[in-house]
């Protein structure tokens, strides 16, 4: 039987992923409109736009490449984000997953370095390795984007280099735009390790509150 993309709701103790939906829409206007300076090179709706966005990923999600998910934290109830499974890769045979990528995310800047991040990382791989049994995960970004090229590098993905030209660009006036992407994975052999390491941070973290 081949491999259909479908993400149920994962729950965690700082965030709960959901399916995205426009339910979520009027806390993702407020999300949006936090401080932007982070988003220069990640697609991040403005409130008049996200609607909108739901509605794309959406249509993504209908052409089984896309698995949507609002990020929801715990604590408020409120969405403050969005992620994804996205591109599934099957086995040649059509037979189970051989890799899928994590994408489409991003924070309200008041739940950046809160640990959702983290957690919603974790809860995803966790999925993608442990239900799927997929042989890799796959992490790009803008190569120009530092900070996320080292909060995925901080969730325990390997660097694997730079791919001249290789998706379309997100960042301002860059519309048409091809950009570098940064690539970055977790093997299937590696995610044990990359567990421990993830749920020790995560029990620092909920130790500091």
């Amino acid at each position: 039987m081949g491999f259909t993309l479908e993400g149920p709701v994962l729950d965690g103790a700082r965030v709960r992923l959901e399916p995205l939906d426009h339910h979520h829409a009027q806390d993702l206007m407020a999300a949006a409109e936090e401080n932007r300076t982070s988003y220069g090179f990640t697609w991040v709706p403005t409130a008049a736009g996200v609607e909108a966005y739901i509605d794309a990923q959406h249509a993504r999600v209908a052409t089984g490449m896309l698995a949507a998910y609002a990020q929801v934290d715990r604590a408020s109830g409120r969405a403050v984000g969005a992620t994804g499974f996205w591109e599934p890769r099957p086995w040649p045979t059509g037979d189970g997953l051989c890799a899928i990528e994590v994408g489409f995310t991003w924070l309200a800047a008041s739940a950046q370095g809160t640990g959702i991040n983290t957690e919603a990382k974790y809860l995803l791989f966790r999925h993608a390795f442990e239900t799927w049994g997929t042989a890799r995960v796959d992490l790009k970004t803008d190569a120009r984007n530092s900070k996320c090229r080292a909060a995925i590098a901080g969730v325990g993905a390997s660097f694997e280099g730079v791919l001249r030209n290789w998706s379309p660009s997100w960042a301002p006036g860059e519309d048409g735009l091809l950009r570098d992407s940064a690539m970055f994975s977790i093997t299937a052999a590696e995610w044990p390790d990359c567990r421990v390491r993830l749920e020790q941070r995560l029990a620092r973290r909920s130790a500091a509150r």
